[in-house]
């Protein structure tokens, strides 16, 4: 059985190295025997997260859409984007919707229950975002999620792509390739104890 994996990038902005490490991510798992799904937070649109605006509407359906995805997967690929050395809003808010969900209709439901994580960030510095994914990791293990050691950051994202999408670095196309194996070996691990 092929282990499913969602593949997203922390920002909606045009041009955003975060979707192009995705899209690396996304080839690269593929590749290595993964059945991956695409998505773009820019299809799942939401309010800031207000326990206010919880209280009198309830959660927002694209937060339980993004959950019943986030279920439907053995694991997920976040490629973030650092901003001012932490999390971008849109990653922060999706992940603060979702973390919200109790319940679908009547069952009991934990989107994040079980979920393997493997994180990519990307940036035009010499950090590559990494600075970001300490944030990350932190606010990830705190909803449940279990999040791999391995992470794939892309200094100089500005000049790290080649014309058809690809790592023009080999140091970093292997640092995905690493990130990419061990979710899918954890993610196959955790299906079989299940």
């Amino acid at each position: 059985m092929l282990p499913k994996i969602l593949v997203f990038a922390g920002s909606n902005r045009t041009g955003a190295y975060s979707k192009q490490v995705a899209n690396v991510a996304a080839r690269t798992l593929v590749e290595l025997g993964a059945e991956v799904t695409r998505i773009a937070l820019i299809d799942y649109p939401l309010p800031i997260m207000d326990q206010d605006l919880e209280k009198e509407k309830g959660i927002p359906e694209n937060a339980m859409k993004l959950g019943r995805l986030f279920a439907a997967h053995d694991g997920i690929l976040i490629a973030s984007p650092e901003y001012n050395s932490s999390i971008p809003p849109l990653l922060k808010n999706t992940i603060d919707w979702v973390s919200r969900i109790s319940k679908d209709g009547e069952k009991p439901f934990k989107p994040y229950a079980g979920k393997i994580v493997g994180l990519c960030s990307s940036s035009e510095g010499n950090f590559g975002g990494a600075r970001g994914l300490y944030h990350l990791r932190s606010v990830l293990m705190n909803v449940g999620t279990q999040i791999i050691t391995e992470q794939c950051s892309v200094i100089r994202a500005h000049q790290a792509f080649a014309e058809d999408g690809s790592f023009l670095d080999d140091h970093t196309a292997k640092s995905m390739q690493r990130v990419c194996q061990s979710l899918i070996d954890h993610t196959r691990f955790a299906v079989s104890r299940r």
